[in-house]
């Protein structure tokens, strides 16, 4: 196990136990008494919550960063809008302003990075690969 797990696994825990803690001490104190059916929902989605948000966070963390627009030559993405011959396409989940290689590209086609022009991205639409 990473260190990281066990720490969100710690903290997750302890979350839990607060939870725990309001319902079946705090709110009754105030005069507010909840079913413990409610205590277990509310806990199986802080559960939820918390796989969820470590998952996505392991994700994005384990994600080789992009240094410069330079980086970006050869990754691979989608056209959002038609870029005839400018645009806009989605490269590795961010939006960037583009220049079609040569002509149109229709919104959905995938699209490969093969330079920059200032700010944009030139791209060139992906060819399926070649049968032998």
């Amino acid at each position: 196990m990473t260190t990281r797990l066990i720490i969100a696994i710690f903290t997750t825990l302890i979350e839990e136990a607060a939870l725990a803690a309001i319902v079946l001490w705090g709110l009754p104190l105030l005069g507010i008494n909840l079913h413990i059916g409610v205590l277990i929902g509310l806990m199986a989605a802080l559960a939820a919550y918390a796989i969820t948000t470590y998952r996505l966070g392991s994700r994005a963390l384990k994600r080789k960063p992009v240094v410069g627009l330079p980086g970006m030559v050869g990754a691979r993405g989608k056209a959002v809008s038609d870029l005839a011959p400018e645009g806009i396409v989605m490269i590795r989940g961010e939006l960037w302003e583009s220049k079609a290689e040569g002509r149109r590209i229709n919104a959905g086609v995938k699209v490969t990075v093969v330079g920059q022009e200032g700010l944009k991205l030139v791209v060139r639409r992906e060819e399926p690969p070649k049968r032998a």
